[in-house]
């Protein structure tokens, strides 16, 4: 097998990746691991490793990396977990894509073609195929999904700056269209080009891993979930920035008044609900 040279950065949790860098000339492990014996495995077989504290999600170590290697980014990378074999995509469907020069999504899930492909009408009586959902399949990499924040929803991931993915949308960029379908890769695993990222300043990137990184408690953010679904926006569209998105001094203003925007409307969805209950409570 051929070892690309496409730089491949990957983000790593209490693993070791030993099949994914059999793949790569070159490679940065960025662990996060909170299993010591982790660490101590990657120094015993002297892979190339740095640590860093864990966010909960991969995002923030991909944009961290673009901050700090702006000027020096290699040509091609390949962003990955230490996990993403068998758990975003076969090791097969990897063998096809990870030599490729050009944007491509890291992400397969045969088992779930059935259910995200159009139904024939022949088959619209089969159980196996009628399955109705918010998501479905563009290409056997490409996912797509009903843009409606349900994650926010979560008791697991809390949300302090934006409780949809269109309010932060328009908070980075100037009259972007709001979707009404998001398409991405479950996982945040790209191949990407270093111009696409240029697309960006170093303060954009750093910028965004404040809204990803504030607080694991019990997991990570809601806003990471809604950045995982803006990554081909991020590297494709061409929008305008809002000002603040490359200004770190203007952005953690433009976050305090969107604490108190957040806090204002989880107030009033608070009571609002609480109205309702009393309502459905007198009528049952």
């Amino acid at each position: 097998m051929k070892k690309t040279d496409n730089f491949f950065l990957i983000h790593n949790f209490n693993t070791v990746p030993e099949v994914l860098l059999s793949y790569c000339e070159s490679y940065l492990i960025v662990d996060a691991s909170t299993d010591k014996n982790t660490e101590n495995q990657l120094k015993e077989k002297g892979l190339t490793y740095i640590h860093a504290d864990n966010t909960g999600h991969n995002i923030t170590t991909y944009f961290e990396y673009f901050a700090e290697h702006y000027e020096r980014l290699p040509e091609v990378i390949c962003l990955c977990k230490g996990n993403m074999l068998g758990r975003h995509l076969s090791e097969e469907y990897f063998r096809r894509v990870y030599d490729n020069k050009y944007f491509t999504y890291l992400y397969e899930d045969k088992d779930s073609r059935e259910k995200f492909s159009k139904i024939p009408d022949a088959d619209i009586g089969n159980k196996k195929a009628g399955i109705s959902s918010i998501s479905s399949l563009v290409t056997e990499s490409q996912y797509i999904e009903e843009n409606t924040s349900w994650y926010v929803e979560s008791p697991n991931h809390p949300h302090r700056y934006f409780d949809n993915f269109d309010d932060l949308l328009s908070f980075i960029y100037k009259d972007p269209v709001i979707p009404r379908y998001c398409l991405f890769s479950p996982g945040a695993c790209y191949i990407v080009r270093r111009e696409q990222i240029k697309k960006h300043s170093p303060s954009f990137y750093r910028n965004l891993n404040k809204i990803m990184s504030y607080e694991l408690n019990p997991n990570f953010p809601s806003e990471a979930h809604m950045v995982e679904r803006m990554f081909p926006v991020i590297f494709e569209a061409a929008y305008e920035e809002n000002e603040w998105m490359n200004d770190e001094a203007a952005f953690d203003k433009k976050l305090l008044e969107r604490v108190e925007i957040i806090r204002k409307k989880d107030e009033w969805n608070g009571k609002r609900f609480k109205r309702l209950r009393k309502l459905i409570g007198q009528h049952f």
